[in-house]
């Protein structure tokens, strides 16, 4: 986001926070489905997306279109983080249809921290990506362009059913129609990110070729943890593949002490 969009999309995000305060994980929920079916609007009427990040019109009068648009069809609480964001400065159209989205996938989020769910939603969201990168059959029927939404979004629901949090089926669910104009994966990879940094955590990816410890999995997460300053959330993949050692990746950050890796550079000086 450009920097009037970033400001008008940090106070939405702290009159979120004060809603979350005053909210139920439930109430939280069903403002979250409102927030993204008003995203999800935004995305099939360019024209409405235009006339609400139209910089000429004035903040309140955009937020009056928006209400007369939307009416009573979704509740005050939403009604209220809605006009809000749309009464900001936006830099385009689409910077304020993806503040919408992510205004809603941090409502999703609020909920499922306020019900102690959080965790275990950003380890769910994890584990998902995990199945679908091991199923490439899977990855192809949930990717597919020419199947409906919702027609794989029942699938996600039967895959995750009694297996999964409310909150991560249907952040499952939005990464499917794109979060952020993301592939599926990598929708995924950013919402489990966000869950990480909703409790103040930095995820680091950790590929070995043997499962770790959880003594191995604890002094690796405080040794990065002292690196970067801040809690590490791991993310632990198995690939035999590798041969031996690991590779961490944190943000951009790339540390490959994988035996793979070695061989692959021996081989080069080699030839």
């Amino acid at each position: 986001m450009q920097a009037a969009s970033r400001e008008s999309y940090a106070a939405a995000v702290e009159q979120l926070e004060s809603v979350v305060a005053a909210a139920s994980p439930a109430e939280l929920s069903a403002t979250a489905d409102e927030i993204l079916a008003t995203a999800d609007l935004l995305r099939r009427e360019p024209r409405l997306r235009r006339a609400l990040a139209d910089p000429a019109r004035a903040g309140e009068d955009r937020a009056g279109l928006l209400d007369a648009i939307l009416g009573d069809k979704v509740s005050e609480r939403a009604a209220q983080l809605l006009r809000g964001l749309v009464a900001g400065r936006w830099s385009s159209p689409n910077e304020l249809l993806n503040a919408t989205e992510q205004l809603g996938v941090q409502t999703v989020l609020a909920g499922a921290d306020k019900a102690g769910d959080l965790g275990e939603v950003e380890d769910e969201l994890f584990r998902f990506g995990q199945l679908i990168d091991a199923n490439p059959g899977l990855a192809t029927v949930l990717s597919d362009p020419n199947a409906p939404v919702t027609q794989r979004a029942e699938l996600v629901r039967d895959l995750l059913k009694d297996k999964a949090k409310p909150a991560t089926v249907r952040l499952a669910e939005l990464a499917l129609a794109g979060y952020g104009g993301r592939g599926l994966t990598g929708s995924l990879t950013r919402l489990v990110e966000a869950a990480a940094e909703r409790r103040d955590r930095q995820v680091a990816y950790v590929t070995t070729a043997v499962p770790l410890s959880e003594a191995d999995e604890s002094r690796l997460g405080a040794r990065l943890a002292a690196m970067y300053g801040r809690e590490i959330a791991l993310k632990v993949s198995v690939d035999p593949s590798i041969v031996g050692g690991l590779s961490v990746q944190v943000g951009n950050d790339l540390y490959d002490g994988t035996v793979s890796r070695r061989l692959a550079e021996a081989r080069h000086a080699l030839t």
